[in-house]
């Protein structure tokens, strides 16, 4: 059972940033970051590989920025210019790999808020 602990979130006003980071209690080949606003389904925004091999959804692609540090285990998300529509909770995730894919058994962190108002 991987545990995944979230930090960083808070209030920001529209164009600020913010730096989320996630701390696994052991090494996965995968992780992500997911978000869920409220009255909203859960959204991936960001997966990276343990090769730092790193993809995006299309709403934060050239704003945020995932990374990690293996030897730590911690996983960031530099997020730049943020939009009232990026407030939500934010998840950090974690899978193994299947046939060199992501795999979809995740584990879950419990969420950390983030809020940016207009």
């Amino acid at each position: 059972q991987v545990r995944l602990v979230e930090s960083g979130g808070g209030s920001v006003q529209a164009g600020g940033s913010l730096r989320l980071s996630c701390v696994a209690s052991e090494f996965t080949p995968c992780m992500h970051w997911f978000r869920q606003a409220p009255g909203k389904e859960r959204e991936w925004v960001a997966s990276i590989k343990s090769d730092s091999a790193t993809t995006y959804a299309d709403s934060v692609k050239g704003r945020f920025t995932i990374s990690r540090d293996n030897a730590q285990n911690t996983l960031d998300l530099q997020m730049n210019s943020l939009k009232p529509e990026d407030s939500a909770m934010y998840y950090c995730a974690a899978t193994g790999l299947r046939f060199g894919y992501c795999g979809t058994n995740y584990y879950w962190g419990q969420g950390t808020q983030v809020t940016v108002s207009s």
